[in-house]
């Protein structure tokens, strides 16, 4: 038994990896052939005594031949982007997948991965949860979900809870009422922000005003117009000349690297 989208028609099976169609929500044994050959164009069209044999399906099934080399200048203006790095929602798997796809779908689990790139510039009460990147500009308002993503840049308003793959940056003023689970926090200079639940993230690097609790396996680092409030548990904290920090330090063993 596996979970499918309503619309599916056909799938795999996730045990044993056998392919099937679906038909009023149950697996039936393929009626059509799963690999088809085009119909060979007019001026290349063989008797129909030869069609079938294989010599005269060879020539069909020849490679594409490969692109040619981009210029310099393509190169240079249109540089190829580099594959991204993706984890699976559903059972947490790691792969790669070219940097133009829009979705994916997990080569372990078979679960549907969103990779577009959102663009908040309104009133947003809607869950995401994607691979891409999220900004939310300084008309836009997020409260009351939850934001699963790489990078998250906020310049309006967030109330919800984070949960980002990549960095988390914040360039305005405001409570953060959720979780916030992130790989690297910054807090750029002249934001104002005041973590009403625990922080956890692998580094952070303020410039603004903060105030919660904030956990972190690697450094905390504080620059010159930096005031922190709360507690800080981290593995190195790093205090610029001018920073400021009230409350409790916890100094915890660093993580080491694989």
């Amino acid at each position: 038994m596996q979970s499918e989208p309503a619309l599916v028609v056909s799938t795999q099976c996730r045990a044993c990896r056998a392919n099937f169609q679906v038909t009023d929500g149950k697996g039936v044994v393929r009626t059509r052939p799963i690999t088809r050959l085009a119909a060979p164009r007019k001026d290349t069209d063989p008797e129909p005594e030869v069609r079938a044999s294989p010599q005269a399906v060879q020539p069909y099934l020849r490679k594409r031949p490969a692109a040619p080399p981009r210029s310099f200048l393509m190169r240079l203006f249109h540089p190829v982007k580099p594959p991204r790095e993706i984890t699976c929602f559903n059972c947490g798997y790691g792969y790669k997948a070219i940097a133009e796809a829009q979705s994916s779908q997990c080569p372990k689990c078979s679960g549907y991965i969103s990779l577009m790139d959102y663009d908040i510039t309104e009133h947003w009460n809607r869950r995401i949860q994607t691979c891409g990147d999220v900004v939310i500009q300084k008309t836009g308002v997020v409260s009351g979900v939850t934001l699963q993503c790489h990078d998250l840049t906020v310049l309006g308003e967030l109330a919800g809870s984070v949960d980002c793959s990549g960095d988390l940056i914040i360039r305005s003023h405001g409570k953060i009422i959720g979780k916030v689970h992130c790989r690297n926090l910054r807090v750029e200079k002249g934001a104002k922000v005041e973590f009403l639940n625990p922080v956890t993230a692998t580094s952070a690097f303020i410039d603004g005003t903060v105030r919660g609790q904030i956990s972190c396996s690697g450094p905390v680092t504080l620059e010159k117009r930096a005031q922190l409030q709360g507690l800080v548990r981290t593995s190195s904290l790093i205090v610029k000349p001018g920073a400021k920090h009230s409350g409790t330090i916890e100094m915890i063993p660093a993580t080491p690297s694989v």
